[in-house]
């Protein structure tokens, strides 16, 4: 019997690899590397491809992953960016305030804007490593790009309020999602990681409703034997842990807040889960022995579990030194003779 979790090319590389697979969201570290800016790195294509193939270079790593830009897709839509030299980018005020503005909402094309950025690093990460090295792009799930565009505790609160708006808005998203997907596919990315961490907001009775429903769709959309769909949750908690898994993806990354030894028990060896270093605390704010001896209390931890790869649990922000990031790689290899 092929488990769940084997059912997708990227699911049986992680099922055959030996030892524990380490796959921190770290491509805003690559710019420590090339020396270019953030706003390069989420506007140009190039420096966003070298970013990633310079910790390529340093740290071997066996997967590549397109750099999570929290604004790309709701530029898409209209929404104001504020950028910055050190930290990741940000949107400015509110797209839709109303039912109304929700009903007029344009519908764009992937590829608009700079959601080009990641597809066309996808497609020259895939040339460069051809079928050897699995790449997966990155997006927003429905619910975080939702928040975007209306605003987060807005959204959060007419959840309540108005859900018919919100469902509305998560309709319209998900179609723009899932077309955006279907691009990194055409790519010949192993798969998309959907960072749904907004969704994390919403309790454990809201989740279902808001955004795995709309999850599902997604993964109904894209999922296929070469393609993974992968849900990022870096909020969520073990209360949601159901509801998210659920949607019926490949696999499941999770945050600092999810108690990821109890997940795995819970949720049994056919599903893969990821995560959960603090992204900020360890890799950002903290030292190489804090940072080794994170990794390495994970490892112990988890060792029963081979379905388990280690992460960051959030995207490491800009700036984290990467001396932390060699402690890392460092307990991982350590661990693995």
């Amino acid at each position: 019997m092929i488990l769940a979790h084997m059912d997708t090319r990227f699911g049986k590389f992680v099922h055959d690899f030996p030892g524990r697979l380490a796959i921190p969201l770290c491509v805003y570290s690559g710019l420590e590397i090339t020396g270019e800016s953030i706003e390069d790195m989420i506007s140009v294509p190039g420096s966003q491809f070298k970013a990633i193939m310079a910790l390529q270079d340093r740290y071997r790593t066996p997967v590549l992953l397109t750099a999570i830009d929290t604004t790309a897709e709701a530029e898409a839509y209209g929404c104001e960016v504020k950028f910055s030299a050190r930290e990741a980018p940000s949107i400015v005020g509110r797209l839709v305030t109303t039912a109304a503005d929700v009903a007029a909402l344009a519908d764009p094309v992937p590829g608009d804007a700079r959601t080009r950025v990641p597809i066309e690093t996808a497609w020259r990460l895939t040339a460069e490593v051809g079928e050897s090295v699995p790449v997966l792009g990155t997006m927003l799930g429905p619910f975080a790009l939702a928040t975007r565009l209306f605003g987060l505790n807005e959204a959060i609160a007419a959840t309540a309020t108005e859900p018919e708006t919100i469902e509305t808005l998560l309709d319209n998203v998900t179609g723009f999602l899932c077309r955006y997907a279907l691009e990194f596919r055409e790519t010949g990315a192993w798969g998309i990681v959907v960072a749904e961490g907004a969704a994390g907001r919403l309790s454990s009775d809201g989740l279902p409703r808001f955004s795995t429903h709309f999850v599902k769709r997604i993964v109904k959309a894209v999922k296929t034997p070469d393609f993974s769909v992968i849900v990022h949750n870096c909020r969520a908690s073990i209360d949601h842990l159901d509801a998210i898994t659920a949607s019926g993806a490949s696999m499941y990354h999770f945050g600092a807040g999810m108690d990821i030894v109890a997940a795995l028990a819970k949720v049994g060896p056919e599903i893969v889960l990821s995560g959960n270093i603090d992204a900020k605390k360890i890799f950002l704010k903290g030292t190489p022995q804090i940072a080794g001896d994170a990794t390495r209390a994970l490892l112990e931890a988890t060792r029963p579990y081979k379905n388990f790869i280690i992460s960051s649990g959030c995207d490491i922000p800009p700036g984290a030194p990467l001396a932390n990031l060699n402690t890392f790689f460092r307990a991982v290899s350590d661990f693995n003779k």
